[in-house]
């Protein structure tokens, strides 16, 4: 009789463990759903103007500046600015050389 009622137990178990189940087997279950109430506005990118603009405001040309060059900093002074690519043309103090550069890699004084 222990036999079969343990029998009866472990059967049972296996069909209800085979038993699918809406919503308990499903994957996407912790997913929130997207509501049509829920909008996303993207922000806009800086545009590269826009910097150039702020930075030009800051460089003009005769200032003295630090750059970086081949990952080290050298003491130039500003020929020109570009702020339509923002590009600066620099001179290099220590061997007199004129490089253009973008405005990131200038630093003022």
């Amino acid at each position: 009789m222990a036999k079969r009622v343990f029998a009866i137990l472990l059967l049972s178990l296996g069909l209800s463990a085979c038993e699918s189940n809406g919503n308990e087997n499903d994957a996407n279950a912790n997913k929130p759903i997207p509501s049509a109430t829920a909008t996303v506005t993207p922000m806009p990118a800086a545009s590269p103007s826009a910097e150039a603009g702020a930075s030009s405001a800051q460089l003009k040309a005769g200032d003295k500046v630090k750059v970086n060059v081949n990952g080290s900093a050298k003491e130039a002074t500003v020929v020109s600015v570009d702020e339509k690519i923002g590009k600066v043309t620099v001179k290099i103090a220590a061997d007199g050389k004129e490089m253009t550069l973008p405005i990131t890699d200038v630093v003022r004084q």
